[in-house]
């Protein structure tokens, strides 16, 4: 019988395949682009470009937190049902910061009681103002769980202080949640896995995990919500606040539609995170720590990290108190806290890369300190 040879063309040929299977996604990208290119040489209209771009590229994104464990543990019922759920919260919570902090629907994560801000609402945007969005859909698209907080923000920073606030703020969030979830599920995996033996789970688990989600997505919204604002006044008049919340509340039906699409994965691997238990331990003690750096500063955070850190902490400890033979367990584990860890970080310092490209003095200050060093 004939030995088949090894085709050395494979590599290229799964590209190929790649690029044929992503056809569509990749017109998009590229019409964005020349969107991009287009728009910021026509004033204000760039500004809707990119916040267009941001609606979706924030949304899609950040499905794997305070939705991802939600989606995975409702996949029986109908999408519309949970998109009225979450969407009348969104729609509640940004009503009332509009209307209490006079046309800022950030809850003053852009724009302090004197009207100072870190992050200035430009007259002119530049290309890689509007770019950053793209760039966050294509990481998604790529299922990498990076911050749209460092992405977004960044490149609308005065300074590196606006990325510095946040960077410390987002990396003690990692810390604290790593911490917090790997003591609850280490020291309390035994009690957990004898009363989560069954399947079938009562129905008030439901009701608490509906209520637990609805409080996270809202406090997520008051930290996040920024994130897709900065490309809007930091006050909104009447007619702007209705795109921004017309716009959001589309965006999350079609992420419903869905089912969180390709960065949903990172939720649906981690070990029975769809048992609606799991994911209510989960998203509880990710709201308690939300809840906590909420109020302890305005400095905008990227709740990607807390949400990394609950996650990570949960599948270190499983895998070490779990009996099972052999290290191949904790050895995945580990390789997918890895994983998710090294993906945040790249976002992060293409994030420094993009501010580095819109903001001079960004540079400037970038560049002085590499030179200090060397």
């Amino acid at each position: 019988m004939k030995q088949q040879l090894p085709n050395r063309n494979r590599p290229y040929l799964n590209v190929l395949d790649y690029l044929v299977q992503e056809k569509v996604f990749l017109l998009i990208v590229i019409l964005g682009i020349i969107l991009s290119i287009v728009s910021v040489n026509f004033g204000q209209s760039a500004m809707w470009v990119g916040f267009f771009f941001a609606a979706y590229a924030a949304v899609s994104n950040d499905s794997i937190q305070s939705l991802g464990t939600f989606i995975e543990s409702n996949k029986q019922r109908k999408w519309w049902i949970l998109w009225l759920f979450t969407g009348g919260i969104f729609l509640a919570v940004v009503t009332f910061s509009w209307f209490y902090f006079n046309g800022d629907v950030t809850y003053q994560r852009l724009l302090d009681d004197d009207g100072v801000t870190k992050y200035p609402h430009p007259e002119n945007f530049s290309f890689f103002q509007i770019i950053a969005p793209l760039v966050l859909i294509i990481l998604t698209r790529l299922k990498m769980p990076v911050s749209t907080t460092f992405l977004l923000l960044s490149v609308f920073s005065a300074d590196t202080s606006g990325i510095s606030s946040i960077v410390v703020k987002s990396w003690s969030g990692y810390v604290m949640a790593f911490v917090l979830s790997f003591a609850i599920w280490y020291f309390s995996y035994n009690i957990i896995r004898k009363y989560f033996r069954s399947r079938k789970t009562h129905i008030a688990w439901t009701v608490v995990q509906w209520a637990v989600s609805g409080s996270l997505w809202a406090v997520w919204i008051m930290q996040d919500g920024a994130n897709i604002a900065v490309f809007l006044p930091r006050q909104q008049t009447p007619f702007q606040f209705l795109i921004f919340a017309v716009t959001i509340f589309a965006g999350m039906g079609l992420l419903f539609f869905l089912r969180g699409d390709k960065i949903q994965e990172i939720v649906s691997e981690k070990v029975r995170i769809s048992d609606v238990r799991a994911a209510t331990l989960v998203d509880f003690s990710y709201v308690i720590l939300l809840i906590y750096k909420l109020f302890i500063s305005t400095v905008p955070m990227s709740t990607t990290w807390v949400f990394l850190g609950i996650i990570g902490g949960r599948e270190i400890a499983v895998s070490l108190i779990r009996q099972k033979v052999g290290t191949r367990h904790k050895v995945k584990a580990v390789k997918m806290v890895a994983k998710d860890f090294s993906y945040a970080m790249i976002g992060l310092f293409i994030s420094i890369a993009l501010a580095s490209g819109a903001n001079k003095g960004v540079r400037s200050e970038i560049w002085n300190y590499i030179t200090n060093i060397f």
